[in-house]
């Protein structure tokens, strides 16, 4: 049985809603990209920032077709502001991709191979020192580039809109009470978060 089977029976017995849910949506086709390195995931990851998955799909589109491939850390940290702009990105998020840049030629930002290393509160604590990164882009790195399989993105309005829709809830769960609920899914929270952007509307 792989680490998806193990996953999804365990979220089964939890309730009749987590039964249903996954009933519905069916086995679990959670797919990280883990061919990309930390800072590929990252800018990757601002780009999706506060958008739906259309316009982060636009603008990386735009994004690689500018340079040709994906941007070196070099590449991108000479690119032009104005280049940057017409690929769709915001002034805010230029200067966090070019800071992600900077931070591979300095260290900040790890290797995949450094990575491999790391616990996922280090690589938070780490990530974040970086304007314009937060929690939730650490955590997609984690969970899509890394396959770490207990990551709970609590902010993460599709992650906390589906548990409202799931429990038939009046609002929304806080992030910090998300985070208590999380705990029972442990050590399968990134199955749980992959069925939770999939409750039906």
């Amino acid at each position: 049985m792989n680490q998806h089977q193990q996953a999804t029976e365990f979220l089964c017995a939890m309730d009749a809603d987590w039964a249903n849910l996954i009933q519905t949506v069916g086995a679990c086709q959670f797919a990280p990209k883990i061919e990309r390195n930390p800072y590929e995931a990252l800018v990757r990851a601002v780009a999706y920032q506060q958008l739906h998955t259309k316009a982060g799909d636009a603008i990386i589109g735009k994004f690689i077709h500018h340079f040709g491939q994906f941007p070196t850390p070099e590449q991108l940290n000479a690119a032009p502001f104005d280049d940057l702009r017409a690929c769709g990105f915001s002034g805010s998020k230029i200067e966090t991709i070019q800071g992600i840049a900077g931070g591979v030629m300095t260290g900040l930002v790890p290797s995949m191979e450094a990575v491999q290393q790391m616990s996922n509160a280090e690589l938070i604590a780490r990530l974040v020192s970086i304007k314009g990164i937060g929690q939730w882009t650490v955590e997609m790195m984690l969970m899509f580039t890394l396959m770490r399989m207990d990551i709970l993105p609590i902010t993460d309005f599709g992650v906390v809109e589906g548990y409202k829709r799931l429990k038939k809830l009046e609002a929304a769960p806080k992030p910090k009470q998300m985070a208590e609920l999380g705990i029972a899914w442990s050590p399968h929270r990134t199955v749980a978060s992959w069925y939770l952007w999939r409750v039906p509307k």
